[in-house]
């Protein structure tokens, strides 16, 4: 399934909006879980992939 870059800004502002705003329900939560999934088809989803195994990697080598 292909998406325009807008519609995936787009679904971003609006998960940014009920963040910010009225915290998250149920029914942002679904927006958000769209978000998630139509950036996942785009070609910045390598990219963040790669940065959420290096955060993980980071997080992962801290000793308390």
């Amino acid at each position: 399934m292909i998406l325009s870059i807008s519609g995936v800004v787009l679904l971003g502002i609006v998960v940014f909006i009920f963040f910010r705003k009225d915290g998250l329900k149920a029914s942002h939560a679904l927006v958000a879980v769209l978000f998630g999934f139509y950036l996942a088809s785009t070609a910045i989803a390598p990219s963040i992939k790669a940065g959420g195994e290096s955060l993980a990697g980071l997080l992962s080598g801290i000793k308390f």
